[in-house]
Formats: C-alpha cells, structure tokens, sequence
C-alpha cells in the first residue's frame, strides 16, 4: 500500500511552542508527533502533554527521539545504563513507531546540555558505535535509526558521514533521519553544493526526514565569510523548501518528515505566524509528492546476544582531552599541534575549532 509521508512537529512543552501549534492540533493537522523522551526522564510530564502524548502513541503515530545517549562515548557508564533503563520504561509506557537517535558524543560532566561532537570513520569507533546501537535494539521492540550531524571538523568529516552512518545501521537493520538543516549547515560551512552532499547518504535507508532553521555567525578569521549554526530558533532557509521536493523523490521509504523548533524560541505573534506559514509550506509539498510503499513490514529484529560493553580508553582519551583542549584553546593550533590517537588533524578548519570552542566553553565547565 502506498501512502504520502506524515507530517508531524518535534514536541516542545513551553507555552509559546503550544500556543503556535493549537491551530495545527485543532484542525488535526499534525499527522505524527516526535517526542525527545528523555528530555523529562528526571520531570514530571504535566498531565496535558501526558494526555497529548498518549494520544499519540494510541493512534500509533509517535515517534521516540534521544537526545542525551551519546552514542559514541567510548566508556561505558552508569549514566548510559540508567539511559536505557529509563528508554525500557518508556517503551513499555508508550507506543512509539520508532525510536533514533544522534550521531556523534557529548563526553561531558554536563552532558544534559552539550551538544554532539563529530568522530573520524574509524574501524574502532565504529565498533563503539555499533554496540551502543546494539544496546538500544535490546530493550525496544522497534526499529531504531540515526540522525546526521550538523557539525563537523572538516570537509573529509562532512563527506564520509554517509559512508560512516551506512555501516553503523547494518547490524541492526537500522535507518536514517537525514536533518536537511543539518546537511545545510555543513554545505554552507565547507562550501559543497547542498544537493552533492545529499547524494553522498544511502538515501534509500532514509525514514524520516527533519526540517528546521538556524543562525548565522561573522567569521573570525575571514572576511565576509558566515558560519551556520544549527540552533533551531528561526524560520526554514528557502534553499531546504526549494529542494526539498527532490529530496522525498529521492527517499524512496520515506515515511515521516518532521519540523523542528526549540520551544523558547517561539516568543512573538510573528514568530508563531511564520512558525505555521513553514508548516503549511511543507504541508503543500507533501502533498504534491508521490506516495511511497509501505516498509514498516519488512523491519525484523535480529537476534543478537550481548556481552559486555565495548570500551576503548585511547578513544576515551582522545574524546576527554579534545574537550578539555576545547574549552582551554587559545589558538587552533594548540589542538592540531596536539598527539591524538584517532581524530584525523589534516584538515580540521580552524573557523569550525573555534565554533567547537564557543560551543564547549557554553555547556562544559570544568
């Protein structure tokens, strides 16, 4: 059978975010809703958006989004075993279609705030990688899938990703989300054609498709130069609108696509009218689209047997100390200049080591 994608929104509990959609849930327009869950693992969910969320879940329309796993942190902690624990109790508590999360590792004491750090395709990350995906298929039932990243080093880094997703995936008859925001910010930072680095992802693993905005940044080191950040707090580039139609032709499984805005960003009357003026655009592309086939039968759970958590200390190493380098820096050459075991200097651009900089100095005392 075939069907068009469902459109949903990524769920935000501030008043602004709910008051923006009010609309959209009166009309019955949010086909899908994506919940991060453990974003309230340690709060009480107020019994409207309990309400909401069930109701969700019992139309089999909601989808399970992490945030906080860290999915390449190379030693195994208390806080990742409570992680999925908690992931258990969810999924037992709610339906959801599907549960991802991101690419990348937040190897932080504040890990609740951080934001992921990019890892070289390497055969021993991917190896990390792969087990920490292993252990969220062994407490859901569902099929669990991967987010590209916005940010990266360098411009090997921003063209392997693909690659790198594809082979993390395969053990678990994965799939991907493919943040086109996210693909925009990287073409914009390393100048690469936005439709040349789609074509570099295994577009028929893609399920679910993101969508948000973002800011720009001045350059400290080039003039006129800007920097795209990821920061979900404005309005969809018109570049993502303007290929987006060929991006879901291209998707052949393609089964959700979901608009994403920090909650607290949503302040202003206007920022709420161009919030659901995005919707509606997207709303009219979907449905000009072709419908695609249903795939959600051919997903299988493979049996696989656990062992121990794979750790590797020079890998916890490096992701310690590139943090720590992070945070001290002065210049970008402190970290190239610096002996890591598995992060690739050759090429790392010093405008996005400043942008890790920013980043890092804003979520990871020390």
């Amino acid at each position: 059978m075939k069907a068009q994608p469902l459109l949903g929104v990524s769920m935000m509990a501030e008043t602004g975010f709910v008051s923006a959609i009010l609309p959209l849930l009166e009309g019955n327009e949010i086909d899908v809703m994506e919940w991060s869950f453990d974003t309230f693992y340690d709060t009480d969910e107020p019994k409207w958006l309990s309400d909401l969320l069930d109701f969700y879940s019992d139309s089999q329309r909601l989808l399970g989004h992490g945030v906080y796993y860290s999915l390449f942190d190379a030693r195994w902690t208390e806080r990742q075993a409570g992680w999925l624990q908690k992931l258990k109790v969810e999924a037992e508590r709610r339906s959801y279609n599907h549960i991802t999360e991101h690419f990348g590792f937040m190897n932080t004491e504040n890990f609740h705030q951080g934001v992921p750090l990019p890892v070289p395709l390497h055969p021993e990350i991917l190896k990390i990688g792969k087990d920490r995906l292993l252990r969220i298929q062994d407490v859901v039932e569902v099929p669990i899938g991967i987010e590209n990243l916005a940010f990266s080093f360098s411009p090997d880094d921003v063209r392997e990703q693909g690659v790198f997703l594809n082979r993390l995936i395969e053990d678990i008859n994965g799939f991907l989300i493919l943040d086109l925001h996210n693909i925009y910010c990287q073409a914009s930072n390393f100048n690469i054609e936005i439709m040349d680095l789609v074509d570099l992802y295994p577009l028929e693993k893609v399920q679910e498709i993101h969508l948000s905005g973002g800011s720009w940044e001045n350059s400290i080191y080039t003039k006129d130069r800007k920097i795209r950040r990821d920061t979900h707090d404005s309005d969809i580039p018109q570049e993502l609108f303007d290929i987006l139609p060929e991006v879901i032709s291209r998707c052949s499984c393609l089964k959700y696509i979901i608009i994403e805005r920090l909650g607290h960003t949503v302040r202003t009357e206007s920022d709420k009218l161009s919030f659901l003026s995005d919707f509606k655009k997207v709303r009219q592309i979907v449905n000009n689209s072709e419908p695609k086939e249903d795939v959600q039968h051919q997903w299988k759970k493979k049996n696989t047997t656990l062992t121990d958590p794979l750790e590797n200390l020079l890998l916890f190493e490096d992701q310690k100390n590139l943090n720590k380098l992070l945070f001290e820096a002065q210049d970008p050459e402190t970290i190239t200049n610096y002996a890591f075991n598995y992060f690739k200097m050759d090429g790392w651009d010093p405008e996005m080591i400043h942008t890790a900089v920013q980043i890092v100095k804003k979520w990871n005392p020390y």
